[in-house]
């Protein structure tokens, strides 16, 4: 099972290098679990890390109902994010690289300690967090046409591809984010909403949930490191030339145009 494990994380490693989707992993692999899935991911990190890469923090995907329905799971999952996928606010972004890119919008959690599972709580990740600001994640499938199951998006690093994090820092003490408004635009025009409540009822029970489930693998949530807490809306195509702005109640705004 560990020469398979290895053998996928280098599929997934040259179809990230080479910008060339692969089948679908369930389809070739069906008997596949959760658990191996994450080891295939866990894999291709470390082999980044090995290159100089740098873990500078964690995503969590498929925190809506919606999302879980379709890929008929119960569960969120989680994908790691390091340094080389971070873009700078208001930043214009190269499709280059990628290969059927999508945006999803979202709030992002800063932490001023360490949070380590299995038994986080809510008042915990609070009492961890330094602030939250308004992040963009940029996903990406390495997988033909987004024909994806759950164990699909677990190897390939939660679909992880880019971040944009902006905003104005604000404390979490301060906010209930289950009631945080956000208006997304496409070049001015507004085409969607919603509120923090569409993640997991409240954002902080989704990083709770991170730090309890990173504990199976002896991964700790680390002091300075961003956690993207899951999109609050449906995910979005991305075309040459358009520029999206998430507009969140009391802590600001972030944007990204697309060259």
């Amino acid at each position: 099972m560990l020469e398979l494990i290895s053998e996928y994380a280098s599929i997934l490693l040259k179809a990230e290098d080479t910008h060339v989707a692969i089948e679908p992993i369930t389809k070739i692999f069906p008997s596949i679990t959760v658990d191996e899935a994450y080891q295939i991911q866990l894999e291709q990190i470390a082999a980044k890390v090995k290159k100089g890469r740098k873990i500078v923090g964690k995503k969590i995907g498929l925190t809506s109902k919606a999302m879980q329905n379709m890929l008929n799971v119960k569960q969120p999952d989680y994908g790691h994010l390091l340094d080389d996928m971070m873009i700078i606010d208001g930043e214009t972004m190269s499709l280059d690289g990628l290969i059927q890119p999508k945006l999803e919008f979202e709030i992002a959690f800063v932490l001023k300690k360490d949070l380590k599972g299995p038994v986080v709580t809510f008042q915990d990740v609070i009492e961890a967090t330094d602030y939250v600001v308004p992040a963009i994640e940029v996903i990406d499938s390495r997988i033909e046409n987004w024909n994806i199951k759950f164990e699909d998006t677990v190897a390939d690093n939660g679909s992880s591809a880019r971040a944009v994090i902006g905003g104005k820092p604000t404390p979490i003490s301060d906010l209930d984010l289950s009631l945080l408004g956000m208006a997304v635009y496409r070049n001015g025009q507004l085409f969607d909403t919603a509120a923090g409540a569409a993640v997991m009822a409240n954002p902080i029970h989704a990083v709770a949930w991170l730090a309890n489930s990173l504990a199976k693998y002896d991964i700790s949530l680390y002091k300075g490191e961003i956690v993207l807490s899951g999109a609050l809306t449906a995910a979005v195509p991305v075309t040459s030339g358009d520029t999206f702005t998430a507009k969140f109640d009391r802590i600001g705004e972030v944007s990204l145009t697309i060259k």
